[in-house]
């Protein structure tokens, strides 16, 4: 695993990407999910109990930022080649929006305007943000396994660790 990460972030492009892709995850997840604040001024406050949130939040972007400069990386070599892509950036995307579940003040903005079902859909994300997350780290995981198997059996030059 090693080989195929070097052989991905050795090359500035990627490495620029994924740090890309972690900050704005990281910063826009911490603000939607209420750990930042921006008015009046930039606080970032830890309330007691939402710690495990916080650490779930930190996992999401990391584990995002790992897993699509990778596929990127393996699109781009295979683009050439007639082989059939896996669902590995679906499985990406679907992991990140399934982290971004708890949408404090923007969310109930956004669902209110659905009534009832906004309603219920508002109640279910609150209720359910921690496993919703735990699931999106699950996937992300996955996606990284399989991402790492899949460059080194498409990509012939890529040694086994």
């Amino acid at each position: 695993m090693t080989s195929t990460l070097n052989l991905v972030f050795s090359n500035s492009k990627y490495l620029l990407l994924s740090i890309v892709i972690f900050l704005t995850m990281l910063i826009g997840l911490l603000i939607l999910s209420e750990y930042i604040f921006l008015e009046p001024y930039v606080v970032s406050h830890i309330q007691s109990g939402t710690e495990f949130g916080f650490v779930l939040i930190v996992m999401i972007s990391a584990l995002s930022a790992l897993v699509l400069p990778m596929n990127i990386f393996r699109i781009n070599i295979l683009k050439k080649s007639k082989q059939k892509m896996g669902g590995g950036v679906f499985g990406s995307i679907i992991g990140a929006a399934a982290g971004a579940c708890s949408c404090g003040p923007i969310g109930f903005a956004v669902i209110s305007t659905f009534g009832s079902v906004g309603a219920t859909a508002t109640a279910f994300l609150t209720n359910y943000e921690i496993p919703i997350r735990i699931i999106a780290i699950g996937i992300l995981a996955i996606t990284y396994f399989t991402t790492v198997k899949s460059l080194k059996t498409e990509c012939k030059f890529i040694p086994n660790s």
